[in-house]
């Protein structure tokens, strides 16, 4: 095989990947916004997915600012060298971060220090598997940290919230499944997708459950109990009214594919891994002498436009006020904020993950005064010009709740008024905004590209010695838009949809499958 020309190959994979969503996810992403209501926050939130969608295929930029967890499937013919294919592997992975269509985030688990360029132990995943056609198939899926962290795995028999006793049986699984949206709730960025493994072990479980995922959104499981299975958590998972986002509405789920192997008999695994909108995974077929891309896959079917002509603005003024804010914002701003206003902030913000809140925990001073000022719960794809000026490629919020046993304390120790990530946070957070007055503002999960279009200027970095994705960057933004989520007067809108999502779920107690 040509080395070289597979190396580029595998490089405008990982590229197309990043930032041209599949034919088969825009056409699902499609049929959710066709099918939710007008001038909703889940319709705003569809909104701007779309645009996102479109300024990344504009740009050739990342979709989601997590480009994740690099996995590949690969297939090869009967003696082809997979040291070698996977040797240019890692040099595409390399390159791509180094061109900022990956983020680096490749970190030890010990000393939590980055790699810079995506490459460790264990990462990228590269699984092989020899086959008697001639030709290489190779398949790629980024899948994000927040909805990783979404994946679940079930061992029956068990109890489950809201929904009760699940056997070791199809009804039991269906639960199961059923469950697992109900927990994602809005901090997988829903809507999402979902693979569902049935039996193996625990690690097993969970690849299958993955493998899942590779499948097309439109195929049909040729069993005919799973695809009976399929369609009825597609018919019914949306009935749970969490919506995109979280926010509530008509669309929670976009897909489900599910695949069953053995088990030993003392164990009975469901795993479930669940998958955000941004669900980015294409494929090829490779020459395997030239190296060359042959054709492509998840790339067939209607050419899919969407219409973005109307502002996000417009979309919620029939639901929501729009309150503008600039940095530093004061107590008595906050405290006039309710749970669904839209905020647009001008100004500065500064971005903190978990190494800066960890920091921040236990430090005597910040990088900055962060009185008045705005934390955004976001870790963004950098690039640095010839001038070593620093811009942004792609900036979307990361899962919040990972702060909860930090936020609090530091908004209150720090003077922070304002907190923007996206899924929520839990009971101390919210009781810390009610002493304080803060508020949360939740943005829209994996729009990268729209909220990078948002931020007008890198003002500087602060603590680059934990890497790109957690240091604290200085950011000049106007027009950045998100939702109060969560309010200084004890509201919360992640609260009430998980109640109100939770007691849904009681309906799908009784036994469907004979």
């Amino acid at each position: 095989m040509n080395l070289e020309t597979f190396q580029k190959s595998m490089y405008t994979l990982i590229v197309e990947t990043s930032t041209n969503l599949p034919k088969d996810v825009r056409r699902a992403v499609k049929r959710a916004k066709e099918r939710e209501n007008a001038g909703t926050r889940s319709a705003m939130s569809l909104d701007t997915i779309t645009t996102n969608i479109k300024m990344a295929d504009e740009n050739i930029s990342p979709i989601c600012q997590d480009t994740g967890m690099p996995t590949f499937k690969i297939k090869t013919p009967v003696g082809a060298n997979q040291l070698h294919i996977q040797k240019a592997i890692y040099a595409a992975i390399e390159q791509a971060t180094k061109d900022s269509k990956l983020r680096p985030n490749s970190v030890d688990s010990l000393d939590g220090s980055n790699s810079g360029n995506n490459l460790g132990p264990g990462t990228p995943v590269i699984k092989f598997e020899q086959w008697e056609e001639d030709y290489i198939d190779a398949r790629l899926i980024l899948k994000g940290g927040g909805c990783e962290n979404k994946n679940i795995q079930y061992s029956l028999p068990c109890e489950l919230d809201g929904i009760g006793k699940a056997g070791r049986d199809l009804d039991g699984i269906r639960k199961c499944i059923m469950h697992s949206v109900y927990q994602a709730q809005g901090q997988g960025c829903s809507a999402g997708f979902i693979g569902v493994g049935i039996g193996g072990d625990r690690s097993s479980g969970y690849d299958l459950a993955k493998a899942q995922l590779f499948r097309g959104v439109d195929d049909v499981n040729e069993h005919e109990d799973l695809r009976k299975l399929e369609e009825y958590v597609m018919e019914h998972a949306n009935e749970l009214g969490i919506g995109t986002m979280g926010f509530g509405g008509e669309t929670t789920l976009l897909g489900c594919k599910v695949g069953v192997m053995n088990r030993l008999p003392a164990s009975f695994f469901v795993s479930v891994a669940y998958n955000c909108w941004a669900y980015r995974r294409l494929g090829v077929a490779v020459h395997a002498e030239t190296g060359e891309i042959s054709e492509w896959f998840y790339q067939d079917g209607e050419e899919v436009s969407f219409d973005t002509a109307q502002s996000e603005e417009q979309e919620v003024k029939s639901e929501s006020r729009v309150v503008t804010l600039e940095a530093p914002i004061t107590e008595e701003q906050i405290r006039e904020l309710k749970v669904g206003d839209v905020v647009q902030i001008n100004g500065m913000m500064y971005t903190g993950r978990d190494a800066i809140h960890k920091h921040l925990s236990t430090a005597d001073s910040a990088p900055v005064d962060l009185n008045g000022q705005v934390i955004y719960h976001c870790g963004p794809v950098m690039m640095k010009d010839e001038d070593g000026q620093w811009h942004v490629k792609a900036a979307g919020p990361t899962t919040s709740i990972r702060e909860e046993p930090y936020q609090g304390d530091i908004m209150k120790r720090f003077g922070i008024r304002a907190v923007i990530g996206k899924g929520g946070m839990g009971p101390k957070t919210l009781q810390a905004l009610g002493e304080h007055g803060g508020v949360y503002l939740n943005a829209i999960g994996g729009a990268a590209q729209y909220y990078a279009d948002c931020i007008k200027g890198v003002e500087g970095v602060d603590l680059m010695q934990f890497g790109i994705p957690e240091a604290m960057w200085h950011l000049r933004v106007e027009g950045f838009t998100a939702v109060v989520t969560m309010d200084s007067h004890g509201n919360s809108l992640h609260k009430e949809v998980d109640k109100s999502s939770l007691e849904k779920l009681a309906k799908f107690k009784e036994p469907v499958f004979s």
